[in-house]
């Protein structure tokens, strides 16, 4: 047997082999479709796979093709795409995307309409400078190639994202969002029964008793009141929601859940600008917390430093502080006023520099009717001198213009609702934000069909179609109302107490229910029953079930489901911001020039609407459920342009008939 030869061989002889096995074979730089007429998928794995398989191309000869060498887009992605294991996420696969789409001669977009997510931000934009919470609030309203674009464009876009769609850019808008860098406010969260924000910190200059402490600065953020404030607004509550008054008091009115959150917050922004220091951005009155007393309601200087405050910070005066002096008018109403029949308070009374004098609050102590008569005397005069020169700083209409132009409002806002579900996600592969665009969905249809206030819509409870609905008997004692099956209709009902709404005394319901069928348009009754066998649950997870239709999205932290008037308002603006707003820089949204808006302005829509269409306010006021002279003052948009035209289309028809 001949031994192997020991002889190395040459670089020649090296050269002559070549290597074994088949040559790596090359991507053509302008492939030939095999064949041009196929059946469209619907999934994003299989189209990729279809035109793979068009062009003769494997994934690895896609990826020599399209990726440069100094790229790490690994070759695994695309091979896991074309699979249907993983899907584009970020900004560098939407880029691939584009590329296979230039190779291949496809539609701008063909692949990522295909997604089954079609309406999911992409991530990784890169914005230097942002905090990563931001990016995340931003990213929905960035284009696919921000990062691509020049500094210039980059700034600008976020400028617009940041002034329209985030903060809007209506006036009032600006000076909220200015207000809210100070917080100033006192909270009291033992009373509104809302989660404090983080640990509760004590104001700045009190001791635990609530106490002045010499020598300390004030804070600009909101506080905790202190104890002893908090404990005399807790009375007033008491006094004006219990059912039986004290022996011996005398009241005029009832306040119901709403207003006392509303009266608390009002109130702590009273004492929290006496609180803040004079030195402070906030430019306060610098009163001690530890004499801080609702008894300082009785005189007038205190109401006149307040308002005139708010009048230099915002410019001018508006019908808040004409609100807030009626309450000062009340609280010192005589036999009625609270204030009046707790002449105890007097002796928490302390003198305040540049504010109360020490016989100022003598006076007071010897003859308290007299400081309430005063005070009372004062609150009704100012409140109708700043009547007369009261403005209106926030324009309700002007977020929603170009819905209340259109010729058919109702059929322009209903766009949102149809581009929710263009972009709604496959509830299979992602359940939760599904179920979220079910929820954006039918936010927007039930407020059109319905015409409610926000209190009345987010405070609709539900009926599963296998439950016994609630009788108008329980209905009444929750002040709710109810969405349930009705069999006799063969649709979905809502059904509402007369004393839920807010002006349950109005001649529209004379005492009766309020009661409408859902019309079965557009598949309304089939998203409802998806929405409330699938798509609630997901939304609910593991926390206890509010039993209202309309649930928050649910974390293992959430106290509960139940949307507040805050979480509802932001629930509904989001869905503005993502799906109504148009955005010329992502092409998303549908209507041009709308801005962030809440629940209430769908009553807006409604009643102008219907005026448009026929001219009758009473007709509109029909839709959400008040009186034409509501609808006159405060709702409907019906210009002189309008009433002309709905005029002259009754004369046309002397001509057209000729």
């Amino acid at each position: 047997m001949p031994r192997p030869s020991s002889q190395k061989p040459t670089a020649a002889s090296k050269q002559g082999q070549g290597k074994r096995g088949a040559k790596r074979r090359q991507p053509a730089e302008r492939p030939v479709a095999q064949f041009h007429e196929w059946e469209e998928p619907d999934s994003f794995d299989e189209a990729l796979r279809l035109h793979l398989k068009r062009f003769n191309e494997t994934s690895l000869l896609l990826h020599r093709a399209i990726i440069r060498p100094d790229e790490t887009f690994h070759t695994d992605t695309l091979k896991g795409w074309s699979r249907g294991k993983r899907l584009p996420r970020n900004v560098a696969s939407l880029d691939v995307l584009a590329r296979i789409e230039a190779r291949y001669g496809l539609p701008s977009d063909y692949f990522k309409a295909k997604l089954p997510h079609p309406g999911r931000a992409p991530a990784d934009h890169g914005v230097r400078g942002i905090a990563p919470a931001e990016q995340r609030r931003l990213s929905w309203h960035l284009p696919d190639d921000f990062a691509q674009r020049s500094r210039k464009e980059r700034a600008e876009i976020l400028e617009w994202v940041r002034t329209v769609i985030v903060s809007g850019s209506t006036e009032y808008r600006r000076y909220q969002a200015d207000a809210a860098k100070l917080r100033y406010g006192l909270r009291f969260p033992s009373l509104t029964g809302r989660k404090p924000q983080g640990r509760p910190a004590p104001i700045q200059g009190q001791d635990e008793d609530g106490e002045a402490l010499p020598g300390t600065s004030l804070s600009r953020t909101a506080k905790e009141a202190p104890p002893r404030l908090t404990g005399e607004l807790a009375e007033l509550i008491r006094f004006k929601s219990s059912t039986l008054t004290d022996i011996g008091f005398h009241r005029n009115g009832v306040w119901n859940d709403e207003t006392i959150q509303q009266k608390v917050e009002h109130l702590g922004l009273l004492f929290g600008a006496m609180h803040a220091g004079p030195d402070d951005a906030v430019a306060g009155l610098g009163v001690p917390a530890g004499q801080l007393t609702l008894a300082l309601l009785v005189f007038p200087r205190t109401w006149d430093w307040y308002i005139q405050w708010r009048e230099a910070r915002r410019g001018f005066f508006t019908r808040w502080e004409v609100d807030m002096l009626r309450l000062g008018a009340a609280l010192t109403r005589k036999r009625t006023g609270w204030l009046r029949q707790m002449p105890e308070l007097a002796m928490r009374l302390l003198p305040i520099e540049g504010l109360l004098s020490a016989a100022d609050v003598e006076a007071a102590r010897q003859d308290w009717d007299t400081a309430c008569d005063r005070l009372h005397a004062h609150a009704v005069a100012r409140a109708k001198e700043i009547e007369r020169v009261a403005r209106v700083h926030r324009d309700p209409f002007e977020p929603i213009l170009p819905v209340l132009e259109a010729d058919s409002p109702v059929g322009e806002y209903r766009k949102i609702a149809d581009e929710v579900l263009r972009l709604a996600p496959d509830p299979d592969r992602y359940p939760r934000a599904a179920a979220e665009a079910a929820r954006a969905f039918l936010l927007i249809r039930l407020g059109l069909h319905l015409g409610l206030r926000q209190k009345n819509l987010r405070q609709l409870m539900v009926c599963p179609r296998d439950r016994l609905p609630r009788s108008e008997r329980q209905l009444e004692a929750l002040k709710r109302g109810e969405i349930r099956w009705s069999e006799r209709d063969h649709g979905w009902e809502v059904v509402i107490p007369a004393n839920a709404f807010k002006n349950a005394g109005s001649s529209f319901f004379d005492g009766r229910p309020f009661r409408l069928v859902l019309p079965d348009l557009g598949g309304l009754h089939r998203h409802i029953d998806e929405f409330i066998r699938r798509h609630r649950p997901v939304l609910l997870g593991t926390i206890a079930d509010p039993g209202t239709f309309f649930v928050k999205t649910t974390k293992v932290t959430s106290r509960t489901a139940e949307y507040d008037q805050n979480t509802f308002y932001e629930a509904w603006r989001l869905v503005i911001q993502r799906y109504g707003i148009f955005n010329p820089y992502t092409q998303r949204g549908v209507i041009k020039g709308l801005l962030p808006h809440g629940p209430h302005n769908i009553r807006d829509v409604l009643a102008t609407h219907i005026l448009k269409q026929t001219g009758s306010y009473e007709r509109a006021s029909y839709a959400i459920q008040d009186t034409p002279d509501m609808v006159a003052k405060h709702y409907g948009r019906f210009l002189p342009q309008d009433k002309s035209a709905l005029a002259a289309q009754i004369l046309n028809q002397v001509w057209l008939a000729a």
